[in-house]
């Protein structure tokens, strides 16, 4: 058996595998010679079929099998030995002028593209800055947060007239190009909340409304053409609102409006739990501290993202993309030529990002143990049933499932990568200089 690389650049190489009949006529007879004693055929005692037998009836198979996990071996051990760090997996060069007989007499050759990962140097140091925001909470989103808790415990009234943010109770009836009610047109009962609707004319006409109003209406325009909202209130699906040109006649039955609860005692201890908050500014206070709290975690997701663009801006890695893309194919059979092309730059930046993270990670000897991980997924989870069930699960339970969930390989590995990002972030944050900067979460949320 021989193997060579041929490198095209420091990018690309092809593997020549060539395997001769020595290579694999002890493994393939041993193989039949198993399989004869398993076999049940009919005629033969259990144990007792002939190897002869299997080797006519089943032999090119399993010279196939066999010659597969000789290649398979011998590219993964050449990989290994000569430290080859290879993006994808090796790909198989097909040349339709070979062809081989099976018949236990051949000379293989097998040639193989690999897809070689770029060497480079990579350094972060104190020189190195980012900007660490400090977000505040603006008054505009500490009065937001304060209303809608206060309508969350508030109560539900009936008005006789509609205003801003009520929830119209209303019969809808589709309407002809003449205005006339659309006879066997779509008809529908249904909630329609005014906060939803976007074009403010239509809003003004549904402000001032009484029972038994009758109004037309452009739902399209309405909800700035958002299929979801039209498809709720007209109990149609999705596909059907897009295409909806109608307007329809609204007949409102009663109007709903939930009341903002009264910042008392009894509110504050439904929210944060007896005697924790007494008055109205430690209420606020209390808010405030909160969602500055949940601030923190936007921030740091913030800085991330700045620290993956510093990292790809500082190390101006090539890729070899003409390989990955035919790798991408052929490990994709649905992914259509448009798509490789529109996704391509998405998978290449993720990848840069992974070889920078790698190396940060073995340059620093960073670890990451078990235990880490397990608890990452252990949150994980925690915080998911504590979305459905008031009661959380005992320490007990949710390490079962802890340990069941991580038996998915694919669970594991995405906890894992988590974990790799998370110990990346913290040794850059100890590294590059940050300087922190105050800003208010509104002129936040405009940052990119």
């Amino acid at each position: 058996m021989n193997i060579t690389q041929d490198k095209i650049d420091n990018l690309n190489s092809v593997l020549t595998v060539k395997i001769n009949p020595e290579d694999y006529k002890e493994r393939v007879e041993k193989a039949i010679k198993a399989q004869a004693k398993k076999a049940k055929l009919p005629g033969f005692r259990p144990g007792m079929v002939p190897a002869a037998h299997i080797k006519k009836m089943y032999g090119k198979s399993i010279l196939v099998d066999e010659v597969n996990n000789i290649l398979n071996d011998t590219l993964s051990n050449y990989i290994t030995d000569n430290k080859l760090e290879v993006l994808g997996q090796p790909l198989p060069k097909i040349d339709d002028s070979k062809e081989f007989n099976w018949d236990f007499t051949d000379n293989f050759e097998f040639v193989y593209e690999l897809g070689l990962a770029p060497e480079f140097d990579l350094e972060f140091t104190s020189k190195d800055k980012l900007v660490n925001y400090q977000v505040k909470v603006d008054p505009e989103t500490l009065a937001s947060r304060i209303t809608n808790l206060r309508k969350s415990y508030g109560k539900m009234s009936n008005p006789d007239v509609s205003a801003d943010d009520d929830v119209l109770y209303a019969d809808l009836k589709q309407l002809s190009a003449d205005g006339s009610v659309f006879e066997g047109g779509i008809s529908a009962t249904a909630s329609v909340r005014l906060d939803q609707v976007s074009d403010t004319k239509i809003k003004k006409s549904l402000i001032g409304l009484k029972k038994e109003d009758i109004v037309d209406v452009d739902l399209q325009k309405a909800f700035d053409g958002n299929a979801t909202i039209i498809a709720k209130v007209l109990n149609i699906s999705e596909e059907d609102a897009q295409d909806l040109k109608s307007k329809f006649q609204l007949t409102v039955k009663n109007i709903n409006r939930l009341e903002e609860g009264d910042l008392n005692q009894e509110f504050f201890d439904k929210i944060f739990g007896v005697d924790v908050v007494k008055t109205e500014e430690e209420f606020k206070e209390k808010i405030r501290e909160e969602l500055e709290s949940m601030m923190v975690q936007n921030a740091d997701q913030k800085l991330q993202a700045d620290m993956l663009q510093f990292g790809l801006d500082k190390v101006k890695l090539s890729l070899p993309d003409e390989f990955l893309k035919r790798w991408l194919k052929a490990t994709n059979e649905k992914l259509s030529d448009e798509e490789l092309e529109q996704g391509y730059e998405d998978f290449a930046r993720n990848l840069r990002w992974t070889l920078i993270e790698n190396k940060i990670i073995k340059d620093n000897k960073l670890e990451i143990k078990y235990e880490e991980v397990f608890a990452a997924a252990k949150n994980r989870l925690d915080s998911q049933f504590r979305m459905y069930s008031p009661q959380p699960l005992s320490e007990e339970q949710l390490g079962q499932y802890t340990a069941q969930f991580l038996q998915n390989k694919e669970n594991a590995n995405r906890i894992f990568e988590e974990v790799k990002a998370q110990h990346v972030f913290e040794y850059l944050k100890g590294v590059i200089t940050l300087d922190k900067k105050e800003i208010q979460y509104d002129k936040f949320l405009e940052l990119k």
